[in-house]
């Protein structure tokens, strides 16, 4: 056992046996019950529409869910060789790395054949430049997004993303964005990519799930139906591992009219919201795509509408879009198939309400009473740990009181104690064989981690308070305030100075652990709601892995 895991067996014993830490719930234990990482899946952006001056806040909307944001920093010359964009700001990327994201910004040929053959023709030339390019701006790495070049380039192409791989650190990222692939072919510009070679020398593809209608589709259908995008997963962990694999999804729709030029014509999700509403138009949900269908009317005399500076004329429209139902049904295959994480085209394009369940739903964890909630980023990180679960596939109740039950759960679940046959001692009276978390309880008590409140009976269901708390897990991490106990408590109004619990409040107040309220107050006899207790052990952590 590490040095790790010592501190915290010691900091469970003491919680356990007051009952002040909890972590599953007593009807639902095993929603989630393994994960490998308290960070969840992986998460990245490109970042194209919009102001550069806008960057920064496009990123802080997505809260805590973005690892990498890939800006449009890289283009190509006519000659194959690397242009910077004017849009490469310094200040942007020490904003992303004080935030703790990295920055890889796009290459990118727009679409343009002749300028993506130059550009692989020029690699040797066009690699030593992106390598300085990268060195020079402090990126993180390059994410390659050559588009409608021929398959005769596809080993060309291999051998560029080999060569950069060879050339930039193994600590920055280089990654790919593919196309995406349902039918496996090995025909047109989408065959350029060879998922098997590229992922073995990058460190993901990011699969562009999406067009599958597109710029002048005569036939109005969805971007990314649910068929089209899981066919496309499929095929691509045929081809390289799931691990490797980067989901993108759309936060676009495209619009058809009247006006044939104007058919599969792109349109964010965020401005379609105010087009639907602005025209009153209606939605409905295709079963089938899973993709939902917005139609409208614009009237010679309605006020005037342009997306992406093109003028919207009179006339009946239909959009094929993404919203958040069928943005969640996507996110699930990332679970389902073990993907690495998702990639996204593009930010600045989203509805409001995206990030509000994005992370959880990428995650694996469908709690909907999480949207929105303060704990959420706290609630992943225990879920992801597998210290804390639901108590259905869609609740988590961050709201509810802890209990004992739940503290003996949490010491199996950290510890990853196993009941050894026969070890298990008599029940207590009060936790029967047929209790949800009897097993866990009696794993705890045989591993000298917990007890009950006397010799037959442990009070499963009974909550614990948040000075209780302070006490037991201050003496766990032999904390002390910076001031004296008495003084640092007088903070708060409902701490008297000679209280048995004031000098654990002050100690956990000054290490950052615990906070009082808005009034001045720290509510000692309150219980400790499941929401707190993820809270506590995300700041806690630091300080028990010392």
């Amino acid at each position: 056992m590490n040095k790790a895991k010592n501190r915290w067996s010691k900091c469970l014993i003491i919680l356990a046996a007051a009952g002040l830490l909890t972590m599953a719930t007593s009807s639902e234990p095993s929603v989630k019950a393994e994960a490998s990482s308290s960070q969840g899946k992986f998460t990245m952006s490109y970042l194209f529409f919009g102001s550069p001056n806008s960057y920064t806040s496009q990123v802080d909307k997505s809260g805590q869910t973005l690892d990498v944001v890939s800006p449009s920093y890289f283009n190509i010359q006519a000659d194959g060789s690397l242009q910077l964009s004017d849009s490469l700001q310094p200040s942007f990327i020490t904003d992303m790395h004080a935030r703790g994201k990295k920055v890889v910004p796009f290459l990118s040929n727009d679409f343009d054949r002749t300028l993506g053959e130059k550009a692989i023709d020029n690699r040797e030339a066009l690699v030593n430049q992106i390598v300085k390019a990268i060195e020079d701006n402090k990126l993180d790495g390059i994410n390659l997004d050559i588009e409608n070049v021929d398959a005769a380039y596809r080993d060309k192409y291999t051998d560029m993303v080999k060569m950069l791989r060879d050339k930039i650190p193994s600590r920055m990222e280089v990654s790919v964005a593919v196309a995406a692939n349902p039918t496996g072919t090995t025909k047109s510009w989408i065959a350029l990519y060879d998922y098997k070679a590229l992922a073995a020398v990058s460190d993901y593809l990011m699969v562009m799930a999406y067009d599958e209608s597109y710029p002048g589709d005569p036939t109005p259908g969805p971007v990314a139906s649910l068929p089209f995008v899981e066919k496309s997963i499929q095929y691509a962990v045929t081809q390289a591992p799931a691990d490797k694999i980067v989901l993108g999804v759309p936060f676009y729709g495209r619009y058809w009219n009247q006006d044939a030029a104007a058919n599969g014509s792109g349109v964010s999700d965020q401005t379609l919201m105010n087009l639907i509403d602005m025209y009153k138009g209606t939605v409905r949900y295709d079963a089938i795509s899973q993709s939902p269908v917005a139609t409208f009317t614009i009237s010679p005399t309605d006020a005037e509408s342009s997306v992406y500076g093109n003028k919207l004329g009179p006339g009946d429209y239909t959009v094929w879009f993404e919203n958040e139902q069928s943005l969640k049904e996507k996110l699930k295959l990332v679970d389902k198939y073990n993907l690495k994480g998702t990639g996204s085209w593009s930010l600045n394009q989203e509805s409001s309400d995206t990030w509000d369940y994005y992370s959880l739903w990428s995650d694996g964890f469908y709690f909907a009473d999480m949207q929105k909630h303060w704990a959420q980023a706290d609630v992943l990180a225990a879920a992801n740990r597998g210290w804390m679960l639901g108590i259905a596939a869609d609740r988590f109740e961050p709201d509810a009181a802890l209990t004992r039950a739940e503290a003996a759960t949490i010491i199996v679940r950290v510890l990853g104690l196993k009941a050894e046959a026969g070890a298990i001692g008599a029940s207590f009276s009060d936790v029967p064989a047929t209790h949800w978390a009897w097993q866990d309880i009696q794993t705890a008590k045989m591993s000298g981690l917990i007890q009950g409140i006397s010799s037959d009976r442990f009070a499963p269901d009974q909550i614990m308070t948040r000075e209780q708390m302070s006490v037991l897990l201050s003496r766990a991490l032999k904390l002390t305030s910076q001031a004296s106990g008495g003084a640092a408590a007088k903070g708060f109004t409902d701490v008297p100075a000679g209280s048995w619990s004031a000098e654990a409040i002050a100690a956990m107040s000054s290490n950052g652990l615990v906070n009082g309220y808005a009034d001045g107050t720290f509510h000692p006899s309150a219980s400790l709601t499941r929401g707190e207790m993820a809270a506590l052990l995300s700041r806690a952590q630091p300080l028990l892995t010392k």
